[in-house]
């Protein structure tokens, strides 16, 4: 198996500043959110109308025959207090605070909370509003509409207690008066058993009556009072606006830490191109160079330099094919690292025929303009032979003339446009001497020179090298041929190229996929081409 096909598959270990960075990358995300957190707290603290909360404290009271005793068990034996809460909300007492504050019932139940404590007897209603007036009628008249309702379901419970026994009562009084009456009139000495047992059942009667009468005295003695509300609502109440400097805190840090957790989210979502590592990892090629940006937002040119230093083997090679450089999308700078390459190449002496599509064009040109601006051409050596007078003895002599004397001007970096004597194209190139005499000097490369001083941009002269921009799909000339292709992922054109010389995957940091630098490198394995390398694009952090 080769080591490149599982080089993808390679993992990278993530350690703690890695995961920190995440957030700093995505800085823009983190503010985002977190200015959205905090405005949405200061919407609910100065836009909303604030929220004021009043608390009613009601003690609750068993049901006892002595008020003064202390019923058996815990307090929440004695009171079953989940029945009392359900009594607390119940529509009863829902109504008579809605009747108070004059709101809907639905917003009455939504305003009231009633907190019941495990283990104890205190009840606590809880009512929110507006205002606090407002908020102080509701808890208010919630725990005496609790208590009232209370009382009146005590008080029928013991009406109808008290009617049961005083039936109870009469049937057995109404069984006594019939029994007294069947008794004889004139008791006798030695009564008949008829009369005995007359006398037994009226001994029963009275008993069961006296039963009954006591019982009922217990029930018509007992304490019906519910209990009683021990801490009223009143002005003043907290309201949601008290606290403001702390809930700001609160969201601005809450907003911080929700930004990043979005931050990671969108990290694991869209995993971008963060280290060299992962680019070797992705691609299964070597790296050629980093090409970073100067201020002005141009690539550096030391990097470019560098860069063609590594494709030396390639350019001085004797079997060189196109150089095509490939990226998966078209914001990966490779437009830019194309043209600089290029100018790089023509500049250390090359004749370079740069490909482009009719699209990338108005794109280049002006990065070739720009190139030859600050990497003026070079005009070569030229030789200028002179012919020097015959002397006078040879001459009288009929001799022949002396030696031609060659002169040789250095190469000279001119400033465009090269000034001319009849045009840019004429290929005399005038110089002024102290005389002002002009010397006419035939161009060693007429062709070059003609090429440079064109009007048309398509062929420049940079440094002592010559730039040609053709058309991607033309065939290749004399010298370098550099293909800027199109995003591979989209347009096949660039392959084709790359399958005739060499592949350099072009890769910004921080921008490329690694799942779209994946795909394209899988494809370029499949149609028969292996990466030569790869060029990063960014800040040059690894």
């Amino acid at each position: 198996m080769d080591v490149t096909d599982v080089a993808p598959a390679r993992q990278n270990p993530v350690g703690l500043v890695e995961l920190a960075r995440v957030p700093l990358r995505r800085w823009r995300t983190v503010l985002g959110v977190a200015a959205a957190v905090l405005l949405a707290v200061l919407v609910y603290l100065f836009v909303l109308p604030a929220t004021y909360t009043a608390t009613t404290a009601v003690v609750i009271r068993p049901v006892v025959t002595d008020p003064f005793s202390v019923p058996s068990g815990g307090a929440d034996r004695a009171v079953n207090m989940t029945a009392e809460s359900g009594i607390a909300t119940s529509n009863d007492v829902i109504d008579k605070v809605a009747a108070i504050t004059g709101r809907d019932t639905k917003e009455v139940a939504d305003a009231l909370e009633v907190e019941t404590p495990v283990g104890g007897q205190v009840m606590r209603f809880n009512y929110a509003a507006h205002s606090e007036r407002e908020a102080v009628q509701g808890a208010n008249g919630a725990g005496q509409a609790y208590l009232d309702l209370r009382r009146g379901i005590y008080e029928n419970q013991r009406a109808a207690v008290l009617k049961s026994y005083d039936d109870t009562i009469a049937v057995v009084t109404a069984q006594r008066t019939t029994t007294q009456r069947s008794l004889p009139s004139q008791p006798a000495d030695s009564p008949s058993p008829r009369t005995s047992a007359l006398l037994d059942q009226l001994r029963a009667l009275n008993d069961q009556l006296a039963t009954l009468a006591e019982q009922r005295s217990k029930i018509a003695s007992a304490d019906l009072s519910p209990g009683s509300i021990t801490s009223a609502a009143r002005e003043p109440i907290p309201s949601s606006r008290d606290a403001a400097p702390v809930i700001l805190v609160a969201g601005l840090l809450g907003g911080l830490l929700l930004g990043a957790l979005v931050a990671f989210a969108r990290e694991s979502l869209d995993r971008r191109l963060r280290t060299t590592a992962e680019a070797v990892a992705a691609i299964g090629a070597p790296l050629l160079g980093t090409v970073r940006r100067n201020r002005g937002g141009h690539p550096d040119e030391s990097d470019l330099r560098y860069l063609a230093l590594a494709l030396a083997r390639w350019v001085d090679g004797p079997h060189r094919g196109p150089l095509v450089l490939l990226s998966s999308s078209a914001n990966d700078g490779r437009e830019q690292v194309t043209g600089g390459l290029a100018a790089a190449l023509a500049g250390a002496g090359h004749e370079v025929q740069l490909g482009v599509t009719p699209e990338s064009l108005d794109r280049i040109r002006p990065l070739m303009l720009d190139a030859q601006r600050r990497n003026p051409p070079v005009e070569p050596a030229r030789v200028i032979r002179q012919r020097q007078p015959a002397t006078a003895p040879a001459a009288a002599a009929g001799g022949t003339a002396g030696p031609e004397e060659t002169a040789v001007i250095p190469a000279v970096r001119k400033p465009r446009p090269y000034p001319t004597a009849d045009g840019p194209n004429s290929g005399v190139y005038r110089s002024a001497t102290n005389e002002e005499k002009t010397q006419a000097i035939p161009a060693s490369r007429p062709a070059a020179a003609g090429a440079g001083a064109r009007t048309d941009g398509q062929e420049l002269r940079i440094g002592s090298g010559t730039v040609r921009l053709v058309e991607l799909h033309a065939l290749p000339g004399g010298g370098l041929t550099v293909l800027d292709a199109p995003p591979a992922l989209h347009d096949e054109r660039g392959v084709r190229a790359a399958r005739e010389g060499r592949a350099v995957v072009v890769a910004a940091r921080d921008r490329t996929r690694i799942a779209e630098l994946v795909r394209l490198v899988e494809r370029l394995r499949a149609v028969g081409v292996e990466p030569f390398g790869f060029v990063l694009t960014g800040d040059g952090r690894d």
